[in-house]
């Protein structure tokens, strides 16, 4: 029973251990933000993308209306669009 303990031990420490030595040694791809379009900052401190379709990831499944681009300026403030 103490042989099959150190040897588990063991196992978990090399894992560990190569683990360790992969994150510092492996490069790393960069931190992207999932919903950024390429042209849009993806190493700010801040998770909020510019406003517009442009600036989306993924093509809108529509055109955008004005009241499309008016919810999208508003974010993130907790204030209604004022173009109503």
């Amino acid at each position: 029973m103490r042989r099959a303990l150190t040897i588990v031990t063991s196992v978990v420490g090399l894992l560990g251990a190569a683990g360790l030595i992969r994150r510092i040694f492996v490069p790393q791809s960069p931190r992207r933000n999932a919903a950024y379009a390429e042209n849009q900052p993806h190493d700010s401190y801040s998770d909020t993308r510019d406003a517009g379709p442009e600036a989306m990831r993924d093509p809108s499944s529509h055109d955008w209306t004005e009241t499309d681009e008016d919810g999208d300026e508003s974010f993130p403030a907790s204030d209604p669009p004022g173009g109503y």
